[in-house]
C-alpha cells in the first residue's frame, strides 16, 4: 500500500444501482464499467452475486471486460454468498470478495438477533471461507456509524487476522458527524494492534448531507480506500460522491495524498451515468451539475471575466467541462453581456453596448434568463452581416415505412451545392448531408428543442453547440417546422467555423 495514495473504491454498479428505476442491463453496466477503467478507478464493485441471475452474469462479464481496476463481488457473512461470488469473480484478473455482517447494537439485536460474541465468530469465519477463494478480501462491518468504538476495534482486528486486506468502515445510515467519523477512524488506528496489515475504508451515505464531509474526514484520520459513486447516486439519499471526493483531494494540496483518477474524464463519466440510469443530476451538484460553473451575479461575472479565480476554486477544464457558464439574468453587467455579445460574433462599442443593456435590462426583468436568441433579436441579425451559408432549399421524407431521407441546397460563396443522405431520423439525415456540403469535421456536443408557444402550431427554437479544433460554436433558429429550425441552428453554428 503507498502511505499517501488513496485508492478509490467505485460501487456505483451496485450501491449506485440501487436506486429504484435506474437498473441497468448487462450491456450497459460493461459499458459503464469500461468508462470507470478508463477513469482510473481501482476497484469497480461490479454486483451482489447471489442476489439474482443478471446480477451474477453482470458480474462475470464485467470481469472479462476490464484488466487494470480491481473487480469485486458482494456478499453477506454466509458461506453459499461467498461460494457464488467466487464463481461469478472466476475471470478477473484482479478478483476481490466484499463480504462482511452488521456490528451496530440495532443489527445485533433486531436485525441479526445474535451477540457480539456470535458476531465475531461469523465475521472471522466469513474472512477465512473467502480467502479459500481470493487472496484479495474486503470485510465490511455494517452500520459500524453506530457501532461503539471499542466493540468495532475488536471486530476490525479479528477480521484483519483472519486475512482481511481491506476493513471497510460504512456510515450505513448516514448518521455521524464529520468529527465523529473521523474520530472512529483515528480510534481504530490507534487501538487496532494489527490495523497496518489492511487498508481502512470508507463508505458513507448521504442522509444528513454529509457523505463527502465524512469521508474526507475519515482520509484526513487514516482512511486509504474511500467507497464512492458517480453523482452521488445510492440508496436512499444516495453515496459520498466520487467527483467530490477526487476533486477535494486534488485541490487541498496540504492534505498531502492523491488519487489515481484522471479527473479530465469525469464530466464525460458523469454524463454516461445519467443518461444511462435515467437520472438527472440536480443543477446545482457539486463539480458535475449544470450550475456549477455557472455565473449569474453581475458582481461574479464580472469577477470571472477579469480572473477565474476569483469566483472559481476549480479550472473547469480540469473535469472535462470546456469553459465557465456566464448566466445572463437582470443581475448581469455590462462586462456579461458584452462577453456573450462577442462570443456570437458581433463588434459592438460602447456606446452600443450601453444601448443594448438598457434594452436587454427591459427583456432580463421579464424573464428569469436571457438567452442567446434573445440576444441575437435584441442586436439585430443585420449587424452581425451575412452569414457565409444559407440555406436555400430543404426537403425530407420520413415516416412508419420510409427511410428517412433528407436533401439539402446550401449557397456558399455565391455558388449553390446539392447534397441528400438518410439517417436516424429527419434531422439527422438533414444534418448529414449539411455535413457533406461544408465538408468539416464538427462535433455536435448539444442539441436542444424547446417551445415558445403551445399547441401544435407551436413555434420551436433550437440551441446547438459544435466543437470544431478545440472551439465551441453555438446556432440558434425558430421556426414552426422543428427541422428547418434544426437546420438552420446547425448552419448558424457552422457558419462560424466556415
Amino acid at each position: 500500500m503507498e502511505k499517501d495514495k488513496v485508492y478509490v473504491f467505485d460501487t456505483t454498479l451496485r450501491d449506485g444501482e440501487q436506486v429504484p428505476g435506474c437498473q441497468l442491463n448487462t450491456i450497459e453496466k460493461i459499458e459503464v464499467a469500461k468508462e470507470l477503467e478508463s477513469l482510473g478507478v481501482d476497484v469497480i464493485e461490479a454486483g451482489f452475486p447471489i442476489s439474482s441471475p443478471g446480477d451474477f452474469n453482470s458480474v462475470v462479464e464485467i470481469s472479462k471486460a476490464v484488466k487494470d481496476p480491481i473487480v469485486c463481488g458482494l456478499t453477506r457473512a454466509v458461506e453459499k454468498d461467498i461460494e457464488v461470488a467466487a464463481d461469478a469473480l472466476k475471470f478477473a484478473q484482479r478478483p476481490r470478495i466484499h463480504t462482511g455482517i452488521g456490528t451496530s447494537y440495532y443489527h445485533i439485536h433486531y436485525k441479526l438477533n445474535s451477540t457480539q460474541d456470535k458476531i465475531v465468530e461469523r465475521a472471522i469465519a466469513a474472512v477465512k471461507y473467502a480467502k479459500k477463494f481470493v487472496e484479495d478480501v474486503e470485510f465490511y462491518a455494517e452500520d459500524a456509524g453506530r457501532t461503539e468504538n471499542k466493540y468495532l476495534a475488536r471486530v476490525v482486528q479479528a477480521v484483519i487476522a483472519a486475512g482481511a486486506t481491506v476493513v471497510n468502515i460504512p456510515d450505513t445510515t448516514g448518521y455521524t458527524l464529520p468529527e465523529e467519523f473521523g474520530a472512529k477512524i483515528k480510534y481504530l488506528k490507534e487501538h487496532v494492534d494489527n490495523v497496518d496489515q489492511a487498508i481502512l475504508s470508507t463508505h458513507c451515505h448521504n442522509d444528513l448531507g454529509m457523505a463527502t464531509a465524512n469521508t474526507i474526514s475519515g482520509v484526513i484520520n487514516g482512511a486509504r480506500q474511500v467507497e464512492v459513486t458517480m453523482n452521488g447516486i445510492g440508496e436512499r439519499a444516495g453515496n459520498t460522491s466520487l467527483e467530490e471526493v477526487v476533486m477535494i483531494l486534488k485541490s487541498r494540496k496540504h492534505l498531502k495524498v492523491y488519487t489515481d483518477i484522471n479527473a479530465k474524464k469525469i464530466f464525460k463519466t458523469s454524463r454516461m451515468v445519467s443518461t444511462l440510469m435515467r437520472m438527472p443530476v440536480q443543477p446545482n451538484k457539486a463539480i458535475v451539475g449544470r450550475n456549477a460553473f455557472a455565473h449569474s451575479s453581475g458582481i461574479h461575472q464580472d469577477g470571472v471575466l477579469k480572473k477565474r479565480e476569483n469566483y472559481e476554486i476549480i479550472d473547469p477544464k480540469a473535469v472535462g467541462i470546456n469553459e465557465s457558464s456566464i448566466v445572463l439574468t437582470a443581475r448581469s453587467g455590462r462586462a456579461a453581456l458584452r462577453h456573450r455579445v462577442e462570443k456570437l460574433g458581433y463588434k459592438l462599442d460602447k456606446a452600443k453596448i450601453d444601448h443594448l443593456y438598457e434594452e436587454f435590462l427591459e427583456v432580463a426583468d421579464k424573464k428569469k434568463e436571457v438567452n442567446d436568441e434573445d440576444l441575437k433579436i435584441l442586436v439585430g441579425k443585420e449587424k452581425r452581416g451575412p452569414r457565409s451559408i444559407e440555406l436555400s432549399a430543404l426537403q425530407v421524407t420520413c415516416g412508419t415505412n420510409a427511410i428517412p431521407t433528407a436533401t439539402v441546397e446550401l449557397e456558399m460563396q455565391g455558388q449553390k451545392i446539392i447534397e441528400s443522405a438518410v439517417g436516424n431520423g429527419p434531422i439527422d439525415a438533414s444534418f448529414t448531408a449539411v455535413k457533406r456540403i461544408v465538408n468539416k469535421k464538427v462535433r455536435l456536443e448539444e442539441f436542444l428543442i424547446q417551445a415558445i408557444t403551445r399547441g401544435s402550431d407551436d413555434l420551436g427554437k433550437v440551441h446547438i453547440q459544435i466543437q470544431h479544433k478545440g472551439s465551441t460554436y453555438y446556432g440558434f433558429s425558430a421556426n414552426t417546422d422543428i427541422v428547418t429550425a434544426s437546420v438552420e441552428a446547425f448552419i448558424d453554428a457552422l457558419a462560424q467555423v466556415v
